[in-house]
């Protein structure tokens, strides 16, 4: 694999942005010829409110366990906004799903297909990849939440009071409204568009399992198409660094016939 640090400027947050990307390599020595069997499929991973767009690299194996798979990994930063429009601050929402995606299938041999693009995220992370999934469903074939803060509500109280209000608005309002993942998956499943592949990993001595617990059950309720699992963990990247490898495993990756 090629890691390459990368850093543009970003027109939707009106700044400069870095990520990471982890590209399929593939080199001919002498006269070997190799066959690049791009474009390739792309997994968008997002970081947690802890961490920057370093974290995966930093704290999990990703590198190894994607060697050999003709696969793409993005690890963009989300900074702390929730990859949301926030309602005082930047659009991470359409950074993420829009411009994102755009740069990066400009830039590098990746698919620009539905299905071949593919979301998952941990805790801030895995809302933003479960938000994305459910609400850009005609641009993710797959999407994957580990331990995800998928409930705004719930995590109003969890943050300072001056984050959440820059970030989801009066927290009267949060119900219901575009930032709420239920309403967002109530509104998927009663729509004409196409249903994204879900995936949920969560600790239950985690704090958030409850509240993944009732997404899961809600999910379920309205027939979307859900892989649930869960385990002894709490709120720890020995965790996650697992979930990553099973995600992979599940995800429709095509086969490869790369050395």
């Amino acid at each position: 694999m090629a890691w390459l640090h990368m850093h543009y400027h970003s027109e939707t947050l009106r700044m400069p942005v870095p990520m990471e990307v982890l590209l399929p390599q593939h080199v001919a020595g002498g006269s070997r010829e190799v066959k690049d069997p791009g474009p390739y499929q792309t997994l968008y991973l997002l970081h947690g409110m802890s961490d920057n767009h370093t974290a995966w690299m930093r704290r999990t194996s990703i590198e190894r366990y994607v060697e050999g798979l003709p696969l793409a990994v993005v690890m963009p930063a989300g900074h702390l906004g929730f990859y949301t429009d926030m309602a005082k601050g930047r659009d991470y929402f359409q950074f993420l799903t829009e411009e994102l995606p755009s740069l990066c299938e400009r830039q590098f041999r990746l698919s620009s297909s539905r299905e071949d693009r593919f979301i998952a995220g941990l805790s801030m992370g895995g809302y933003g990849a479960m938000k994305a999934g459910l609400l850009a469903a005609d641009k993710y074939r797959a999407a994957a939440s580990f331990s995800g803060a998928l409930d705004v509500a719930f995590m109003y109280n969890r943050i300072s009071p001056s984050l959440a209000s820059e970030i989801f608005g009066d927290k009267e309002s949060v119900q219901g409204s575009v930032n709420d993942l239920f309403t967002a998956a109530q509104n998927l499943s009663q729509s004409e568009q196409p249903r994204p592949d879900l995936y949920m990993w969560c600790g239950t001595e985690d704090f958030l399992y409850d509240s993944n617990v009732r997404f899961r059950d809600h999910a379920r309720a309205l027939g979307l198409p859900l892989t649930y699992e869960e385990g002894p963990g709490d709120h720890e990247w020995k965790y996650w660094d697992t979930c990553i490898e099973r995600v992979l495993q599940w995800l429709p990756l095509r086969k490869s016939n790369v050395d």
